[in-house]
């Protein structure tokens, strides 16, 4: 039974290819045990409810925000020079260099029985009480002003606190290596073997998340009670396998949970820009985040594919093998997103050692559709760069031709034919027309005829499309895009399946080939997002280096991933590789929006208007210094002075409530140190994160 109880993964015409392993072994996912102690305490580590974008694996929520802190030095000097002053006072005192009057109060008080008895023991409890009271009241006094007990938090009372209990284990009931809603469910011999695999350390992180997948399915109805109940008496922790029957990734580069199902990208930098909640907190992220799609933007070299391409490329692989999500990674040849035997399916268009090549047409056999997601993929760019315009003349060009091809060879055209078709050569539209005549397919003769009609006139666009054809037609992409049945094309169709997709694009010599197979993959997948049958299961694609990709379709499709249990991850060296008036719509679009250190100022203005203002608490202090004209207050100031090291001033405080600029686009472009981030986020249900200032490399 298969990880999501379907078929193979690999596409509607891959098969299985046997994959060479790699010589370093795979990273375990938790650390090694024998008896399964590190799997347990992984799995049972707290997982508490957190904001959007808190790394939850063990998190603490922070305390209550503390006020201010004194500087360290100024508070240990101010308290030592309290506690001097307070010796000397009671110096003076103790040998009457100020008199007697302080010992006045007791006299007044205390009975003459205890001020003139004959015991010893009473009078030294009277005058030595009262001097202890004394010394004490001093002391108090002195303290307060000196800070003692502020000393005391910071210093004193850490070193007495008790140590935390360690995390207490929990009862059988609330045990999730224990499967209680698999005895509950009356397949208690299926939880027993488990527990058992789990006790005895061979279950992994994968194992459970995939396992507790299949039983999703088993909840919802899709797969049988039975059937699963006897894999997992039969294979244990390796029942429910992923198609490719793969247990791990051969290797890790970054930190996951797969019981949250979040990937930990950093720490959230302990700066008074981020909210207080947030500060010093993991960055982890998911589904839930991702399904609203995520745009990073940073210059070459400031960490996009290696702190944040790769790691959410790796998670989402990870949860392709539990049965969770279909990933589709594409990059150039080249990019370090991952080995090949992290991947079910490798495309590398332009290697001849390719095993799998790509359909051009999206697995699809309507005329109609094929010619909207190719009209995409070769004239998009050029298309009105607004939102509301599109490339509908190019997309009824290409049905006038795929339609009639199809009729009569039963599969759409390869590249040559297509771009004989396009230019219009006379043996290509006549061999068509021929094989029409007499077949009844009248509708399909006029969808030729007046293709013939348009083709030159004034702004017919089947030249620009031959043009856009003629950059696939190369030696180099010899053997590819193949419609005879011949090779193994991968189809986007297959993201009903758990599949592990990566597209290896041709960057060298072949660049604006890239970009058009870039926004051709693009296309295929918000086409077949959207007519899943099953959207339970999450759908991702992962776009390292979006240069012109983004046009006003490819706008629109992100915006409709959401509702279909999928989501984009964009990246970009400058929003200048978007068409202006693209620009504050695709920040729109996309929930998660990423600005990495060193970019422009005008890349951080677009930002920072997408992030907009919040009103803020402005407070304008003034210090006026107290003058004393008494020689009493000038001693009292002096001694001030001296004990808290500042001259004695009047305070006045004006609080104001002003809007300000979350994050100034001069802030993004000079106030972003490297390795470092500046992120908001945003949740399928709705739930928002600030701009979170975030060190990638922690």
């Amino acid at each position: 039974m298969d990880g999501d109880g379907t078929q193979d993964a690999r596409g509607t015409h891959a098969t299985p290819v046997p994959r060479t392993r790699s010589a370093v072994p795979p990273r375990p996912s938790v650390p090694p045990s024998t008896d399964g102690s590190a799997f347990l305490a992984w799995l049972r580590a707290p997982r508490p409810e957190a904001l959007p974008g808190v790394w939850r694996f063990g998190h603490r929520p922070r305390p209550v925000e503390a006020p201010e802190e004194i500087p360290t030095r100024q508070l240990l000097s101010g308290a030592l020079i309290a506690f001097l002053v307070g010796w000397l006072i009671w110096s003076l005192l103790e040998n009457g260099y100020l008199g007697g009057w302080w010992i006045l109060p007791l006299q007044l008080l205390a009975p003459d029985a205890w001020l003139h008895s004959d015991s010893n023991v009473v009078r030294a409890f009277v005058y030595d009480g009262y001097t202890l009271l004394v010394i004490v009241a001093i002391m108090v006094g002195v303290g307060r002003l000196g800070r003692w007990g502020e000393v005391w938090r910071r210093f004193g009372a850490p070193r007495f606190r008790r140590r935390e209990p360690e995390q207490a284990a929990p009862t059988l009931q609330d045990d999730p290596a224990q499967w209680n809603h698999l005895r509950a469910a009356g397949v208690a011999d299926a939880a027993e073997r488990l527990a058992a695999d789990a006790r005895s350390g061979l279950m992994r992180d994968v194992d459970y998340a995939r396992i507790a997948r299949a039983w999703q399915g088993v909840r919802s109805g899709r797969h049988d009670l039975a059937a699963f109940s006897g894999a997992v008496l039969r294979d244990g922790a390796a029942a429910c396998l992923h198609p490719s029957g793969e247990r791990d990734l051969p290797v890790r580069a970054a930190r996951h949970d797969l019981v949250s199902g979040q990937v930990r990208l950093g720490t959230t930098a302990d700066d008074p820009r981020n909210p207080y909640a947030y500060r010093g907190t993991g960055l982890g992220l998911g589904p839930d985040l991702l399904g609203t799609s995520l745009v990073a933007v940073g210059p070459a070299g400031s960490g996009k594919t290696g702190t944040v391409v790769r790691p959410l490329a790796e998670s989402l692989c990870l949860h392709a093998l539990a049965g969770r999500a279909a990933v589709v990674v594409v990059g150039a040849a080249g990019a370090g997103l991952g080995p090949a035997d992290a991947y079910d399916v490798v495309v590398r268009i332009g290697n001849p050692e390719s095993v799998y090549d790509l359909d051009l047409y999206g697995g699809t056999s309507d005329p109609d559709e094929a010619a909207a997601v190719l009209a995409e993929a070769l004239v998009g760019d050029l298309a009105d760069p607004h939102p509301g315009s599109d490339s509908r003349r190019s997309t009824t060009v290409l049905a006038q031709l795929l339609g009639p091809f199809r009729a009569v060879h039963d599969r759409f055209p390869s590249v040559p034919e297509l771009r004989q078709l396009l230019d219009g050569a006379p043996g290509a539209l006549g061999a068509l027309r021929t094989a029409l005549q007499g077949s009844g397919q009248e509708s399909l003769l006029r969808e030729l005829d007046a293709r013939e009609r348009q083709s030159g006139h004034p702004g017919d666009v089947s030249a620009v499309l031959a043009d856009r054809v003629a950059l696939l037609d190369r030696p180099a992409f010899a053997g590819f895009f193949d419609t005879s049945g011949q090779s193994q094309p991968f189809s986007l169709k297959a993201l009903d399946h758990p599949v592990r997709v990566r597209v290896d694009l041709p960057a060298r010599g072949h660049a604006e080939a890239s970009r058009m197979l870039a926004r051709l993959v693009l296309a295929q997948f918000t086409a077949s997002v959207a007519v899943r049958e099953d959207r339970s299961l999450f759908a991702c694609l992962v776009l390292d280096d979006a240069t012109g990709v983004v046009t006003p379709e490819a706008v629109r499709g992100i915006q409709r991933l959401r509702s279909g249990n999928a989501g984009a991850v964009l990246t970009l060296r400058t929003l200048d590789d978007v068409p202006r008036p693209l620009r504050g719509p695709l920040l729109g679009a996309t929930g998660c929006r990423v600005a990495l250190s060193g970019v422009t100022p005008w890349d951080g203005q677009d930002f920072a208007e997408v992030w907009g203002k919040e009103w803020t608490e402005a407070r304008d202090v003034t210090d006026r210094q107290i003058i004393a004209e008494t020689p009493a207050g000038k001693a009292v100031h002096a001694l001030r002075r001296v004990i808290t090291g500042k001259a004695p001033t009047a305070r006045a405080v004006t609080v104001r409530q002003v809007e300000r600029e979350r994050w100034s686009a001069s802030e993004l472009a000079h106030g972003v140190p490297p390795g470092h981030a500046v992120l908001s986020l945003t949740s399928v249900q709705g739930e928002h994160a600030p701009p979170l200032l975030v060190d990638l490399r922690g």
